[in-house]
């Protein structure tokens, strides 16, 4: 699924912990996603990834520290549901801020790439080299 261009550069951050696990936007999104919604399933679909796809990366997130990060409520009567933990909360938190930091600190380097950049210049496919 491809995102529309931006009007003005961006950044994202990636973080390659040491045990070779990766904490980035798209996981990012999906924890932000599932508070949201609620359900690992409705906050996957969010962003058009499938139900097992939303689910392993659901279940690698939990693993990647030492305490989960989505609690989960089995079906039922009232249904089942899913959300942040405590901890959940603490890394979205963290890592949106680690975010905004970042922006901030290069932020005149942003703008001088939109400077320099030719407007009428497009990549070709969706895979852009970078």
């Amino acid at each position: 699924m491809s995102k529309p261009a931006p009007d003005r550069p961006t950044m994202t951050i990636r973080v390659d912990l040491e045990n070779g696990v990766r904490l980035g936007p798209g996981k990012a999104q999906l924890l932000e996603l599932i508070a949201e919604h609620g359900s690992i399933r409705a906050g996957g679909a969010a962003i058009g990834m499938s139900y097992r796809r939303a689910w392993l990366l659901a279940d690698e997130i939990n693993r990647m520290f030492l305490e989960p990060s989505i609690s989960t409520r089995h079906g039922g009567k009232s249904g089942g549901g899913a959300g942040l933990t405590e901890f959940g909360q603490q890394l979205l938190g963290r890592y949106r801020d680690m975010e905004a930091k970042s922006r901030a600190a290069v932020q005149p380097d942003l703008d001088w790439l939109d400077s320099v950049t030719d407007p009428d210049f497009r990549a070709a496919g969706s895979d852009k080299a970078d």
